[in-house]
């Protein structure tokens, strides 16, 4: 069954406070349009529940498989009974929930806001990112760390190649910063990403400041002043070593645990200058070169 015009499939799963990251991925993973912690129920019982929702509804099997895998991910025991339940809601429903909750978040020099949010005046960059689309908002910790080494290493006139763009929103912060006449190149191999990124950049009107593209890097990619790659560990390790050729000042890193950290780090070759900053349980890596 899949969900008519005007309503969605939520799916909810209760889980102590150290699986709700993992719960979020986990959705994430099976590409949830959006997904909400309940703070109420873990003030009152010590437990948090999880809801993401779908356009259909989504098979239990594959849910379980997601969030025992993210759990691993996450160090964490998958033995447990994740209990998963389903309901369906009105559209208008659902985005008055978004609205509620959605919240600017403020990280270093970027505001990062719904589209309906009135921002007062501020000195801060403001990007504008519709909140159902889940990681590449600004709240995860991985786009944090991002959003404050762009904020602090990027300089107008830097050319910047973001790798796993997603939402779009590192370039777009890039953007922002830049003078208008920089190389900014935002890559995905998932060309839906690359469409919704192209859209974001439109609506905070940098749209032609940016290059989109569907693929991934390789050895024919150009080098860029200022590489971010907020990828996860797995993916980042096999590309490291191209990552850091075609990164001619600075590399971002990030989408990295706190315990890969270490099989990340040891890949850097050891006269290159690297800072590790740590958010939750993720971290980023910035490296950087005297070019």
């Amino acid at each position: 069954m899949t969900a008519s015009a005007a309503s969605w499939f939520a799916v909810s799963v209760t889980v102590t406070p150290e699986y709700t990251e993992a719960a979020e991925f986990a959705f994430n993973e099976l590409d949830s349009l959006g997904s909400e912690v309940d703070l109420l129920t873990k003030t009152h019982s010590g437990l948090c529940t999880v809801t993401a929702y779908f356009t259909a509804r989504p098979d239990d099997e594959a849910i379980t498989f997601h969030l025992q895998t993210a759990a691993e991910i996450y160090g964490l025991s998958p033995d447990i009974d994740f209990v998963v339940r389903h309901s369906e809601v009105n559209e208008q429903d659902w985005l008055a929930e978004w609205k509620k909750y959605w919240k600017p978040s403020v990280l270093g020099r970027f505001v990062i806001a719904a589209p309906w949010y009135v921002i007062d005046e501020t000195d801060k960059i403001v990007i504008r990112i519709e909140p159902n689309m889940a990681f590449g908002t600004g709240t995860h910790e991985t786009t944090q760390l991002c959003l404050e080494a762009i904020g602090t290493h990027y300089r107008p006139g830097q050319s910047f190649l973001d790798v796993g763009t997603g939402t779009g929103i590192l370039a777009i912060a890039a953007a922002k910063i830049a003078s208008g006449r920089e190389s900014i190149l935002a890559i995905d191999t998932d060309s839906d990403a690359v469409e919704i990124a192209r859209t974001n950049a439109e609506r905070n009107g940098v749209g032609e400041r940016i290059e989109f593209a569907a693929g991934a890097i390789d050895a024919t990619t150009a080098h860029y002043d200022f590489v971010c790659a907020n990828l996860t560990a797995d993916v980042i390790l096999p590309i490291l070593p191209l990552l850091i050729e075609k990164a001619d000042h600075i590399l971002v890193l990030s989408g990295i645990l706190a315990e890969q950290e270490k099989m990340v780090v040891d890949l850097i070759p050891a006269d290159l200058a690297r800072s590790v900053d740590q958010a939750g349980e993720w971290i980023s890596v910035t490296v950087k070169k005297n070019r």
